[in-house]
């Protein structure tokens, strides 16, 4: 067994070629957590009919783009901010609003706590109980939110947990923090893939509650990282005008926003994903309930979080799956985790029975 003290993240294919001296090509990354589908049938179609389109700078209000996005989550443009990536929204919302303490659930994206210790604030963790299946105390948390807090963030459904918070628990929350001015900052990045998106989705919150911006991509559902599109609705006008007034102009090239607009059309695309994934997750779960010695915890995005019962530890189940070219998640970096808990989303049916196997291989003897 390789010994090396890194922990591989669905991005690093290159850092893992050079130390299992596999080809990147040859890797399945069960821990990227991107759709399995590829990018958007229409999208391949048409991208490269639009090619002429890098000649000129793109619309400095993406007004275009915007009513697309305001029409595929059922919001208005006007609400409607988008930015490289969700990653440079989540800095920029963390820049302006400036929290001094932010509160965050965990074990959860560490990119959060970095951004708030960049911004000059400090980081506070609350913890979901793995008795609880890692499930929100809606009360627990509540009572932790005091005046002393100033940011909420959090991520629905939650990475690595998968967990959720239903929209009637959120607005439940937004009252508590809305008393006690804290701002709520909500990453909806796996909310596509969620089987009962219906009743997590917060974007009809943005009409009433303006202590709340909501974060997506097309980097996952959309599996379209490379292009670093993101996304936020917000229904508060003044936290939009400052955020227009300070965020760097032509942040999505040309080609990025024309796809955008492309893939939020693609519904043959977006109904085909949301059936493979809620056809997989049901079938990988009833084949995990047969392996007495791994816990699995509710799914509610395109991956699942799943504790080890015997000695064998999230880097033995990695270095035997990367041998066979197929790359999970080892969790034990993640707070409030340790290396009995591994993570991997839902591949093809093929790709998926692959990675079975190898569970099985570890965990039947």
């Amino acid at each position: 067994m390789i010994k090396h003290k890194d922990h591989f993240h669905g991005s690093d294919l290159e850092a893992i070629e050079q130390v299992y001296g596999i080809k990147k090509e040859d890797i399945t990354s069960f821990s990227a957590n991107v759709n399995p589908l590829g990018v958007s049938y229409q999208l391949r179609q048409c991208l490269a009919s639009h090619i002429d389109a890098i000649t000129t700078y793109p619309d400095r209000e993406y007004t275009s783009l915007r009513n697309c996005i305001a029409s595929y989550v059922g919001s208005d443009a006007s609400n409607i901010i988008v930015g490289n990536g969700s990653t440079e929204l989540i800095s920029l919302m963390i820049q302006i609003i400036a929290p001094k303490k932010a509160l965050i659930l965990g074990p959860t994206y560490s990119e959060y706590e970095r951004e708030v210790t960049l911004g000059g604030g400090s980081s506070l963790y609350f913890p979901l109980q793995e008795e609880d299946d890692f499930r929100l105390d809606r009360t627990a948390l509540c009572e932790r939110l005091s005046a002393d807090i100033d940011l909420l963030i959090l991520c629905n459904p939650n990475n690595p947990t998968s967990g959720c918070i239903l929209r009637k628990d959120m607005r439940k929350i937004l009252d508590h923090c809305k008393r006690n001015d804290i701002f709520v900052m909500v990453d909806e990045t796996y909310i596509e893939f969620a089987p009962n998106m219906e009743e997590i989705n917060s974007v009809p919150l943005t009409n009433d509650y303006n202590n709340i911006v909501i974060l997506r991509g097309i980097s996952k559902f959309f599996a379209a990282p490379g292009l670093r599109l993101g996304y936020a609705i917000c229904g508060n006008g003044d936290l939009i005008k400052e955020i227009n007034s300070k965020k760097n102009p032509w942040t999505i090239n040309t080609l990025a926003s024309i796809a955008g607009e492309i893939m939020f059309k693609d519904t043959e695309y977006i109904n085909e994903t949301k059936e493979l994934i809620h056809t997989e997750r049901e079938r990988i779960c009833s084949i995990l309930d047969t392996f007495s010695m791994i816990k699995y915890y509710p799914s509610n995005a395109n991956f699942i979080l799943c504790k080890l019962l015997n000695n064998v530890t999230s880097q033995d189940v990695f270095d035997t799956a990367i041998r066979k070219g197929l790359m999970i998640r080892d969790c034990s970096t993640f707070p409030f985790l340790d290396d009995h808990f591994i993570r991997f989303c839902f591949m093809s049916p093929e790709k998926n029975d692959a990675l079975l196997a190898v569970l099985k291989e570890l965990f039947s003897k």
